[in-house]
């Protein structure tokens, strides 16, 4: 279905006239996963995975890492592909205004302290299969519990 944008957003993120593919990486240190709260929609000020936009020539994987190191300057090892996330949020008409594909990797911290950054409000390692009462964005809690699994059998 082909849309047409109301108005241009202040990059083509906003009404995009495709999906846009991402990366993002559960990162494991001492059997705890690192989450961030984004400042940026969709889903600005929840817990999420430091993950963001891959650029072109880059795999998958290289843009995953690329995100974690910017976003919240953590190195790590992928050492699994855990699943692909789709964010579709429309807008009153029924318009699409986001459309994000992420390739979401599983990882082992290698180096680097968590920091927050100008898309990383808070950081925090947390039990990947205790999130409390924190909000966090769609189908987090399954996806740091598979996450978990597979770096439990990497290890």
């Amino acid at each position: 279905m082909t849309q047409a944008a109301p108005t241009l957003g202040a990059d083509d993120r906003t009404y995009p006239a495709r999906p846009i593919l991402a990366a993002s990486v559960a990162v494991f240190r001492e059997g705890r996963v690192l989450i961030a709260t984004r400042t940026k929609p969709p889903g600005a000020g929840v817990w999420s995975l430091p993950g963001g936009l891959v650029e072109v020539g880059e795999t998958l994987e290289e843009g995953a890492l690329r995100e974690l190191m910017e976003e919240v300057g953590v190195e790590a090892r992928i050492v699994g592909f855990n699943r692909h996330v789709q964010r579709i949020d429309r807008d009153e008409q029924g318009l699409v205004r986001h459309h994000f594909v992420v390739a979401s990797f599983v990882g082992i911290w290698t180096k680097g302290e968590a920091q927050t950054g100008p898309e990383a409000g808070e950081v925090r390692w947390v039990d990947p299969r205790d999130l409390g009462d924190l909000p966090t964005t769609p189908h987090l809690g399954r996806i740091l519990a598979r996450a978990a699994d597979i770096c439990e059998q990497a290890e």
